[in-house]
């Protein structure tokens, strides 16, 4: 990047990171928006997304850990394939127009969900192991080509199919992004792009936002108004890939 200390830059990616941690995300899909209205190469911006990801998910897992809302159970089954696969999409540089288009409109349909009153006592049941395994390699593969953690794509599956709470589903979605992102980078960096530089006023802006909100979400955020805010980060990350 040219200017590591722009202000408006360091600002906006803060605030990605403080509304995404409030639900478990990381980020990534807000960073690659913000990078790419600062005019950041194509060829830049996928590993430092995932540079920042990985920061403000190590933030999010830790948070909602404490908190008491993460399931080892519901998680290793859907992290069986996903790093792998992660590392794949990582290292692969494909065209993703229609993929865009088609996680734009799924993820509108599931921020519209999301806004639906929620029962009195959210019910849900495990899901069939071979059904998430193979949810997490499609999401693992999909984070690597995108450069994303996946989490803007699995808590949403994890609330529509009823596997999980909405701060269950956040602390899970929290650890996928991390091991994905970190599987990711190391894809991209076994591919022989290079490493961007000059990347950490930003890493300090994501720490400080990702840990407030990290906070907010996994302690203080009613479920109600995660789910609000959830479904504005959805909104978010649909505009952005159908606008791109």
């Amino acid at each position: 990047m040219e200017s590591t200390g722009d202000i408006a830059l360091c600002l906006a990616v803060a605030l990605v990171a403080w509304l995404y941690s409030s639900v478990g995300h990381a980020g990534a899909s807000g960073y690659i928006a913000v990078m790419t209205l600062a005019g950041f190469a194509p060829d830049r911006i996928k590993p430092l997304a995932l540079v920042l990801n990985i920061l403000v998910a190590s933030i999010a897992s830790v948070q909602f850990y404490r908190a008491g809302h993460f399931s080892w159970k519901l998680f290793w089954p859907i992290a069986l394939l996903a790093a792998p696969m992660a590392f794949v999409g990582g290292y692969l540089s494909l065209p993703l127009a229609w993929f865009k288009v088609l996680l734009g409109l799924v993820l509108a349909g599931s921020a519209v969900w999301l806004l639906n009153p929620i029962p009195s006592q959210e019910q849900v049941h495990e899901p069939a192991r071979h059904k998430a395994i193979l949810a997490g390699a499609g999401l693992g593969l999909l984070s690597g080509l995108t450069g994303t953690g996946g989490g803007i794509y699995l808590t949403p599956l994890l609330l529509i199919m009823g596997w999980a709470k909405t701060k269950t589903a956040s602390a899970v979605s929290a650890l996928f992004i991390l091991v994905n992102s970190v599987s990711g980078l190391a894809g991209v960096v076994s591919s022989g792009r290079p490493m961007p530089q000059g990347w950490y006023a930003l890493a300090v802006a994501v720490v400080i936002g990702g840990s407030i909100g990290a906070t907010l979400g996994s302690f203080r955020l009613p479920v109600r108004s995660a789910r609000i805010l959830l479904s504005i980060v959805m909104f978010i990350a649909a505009a952005k890939l159908l606008a791109s």
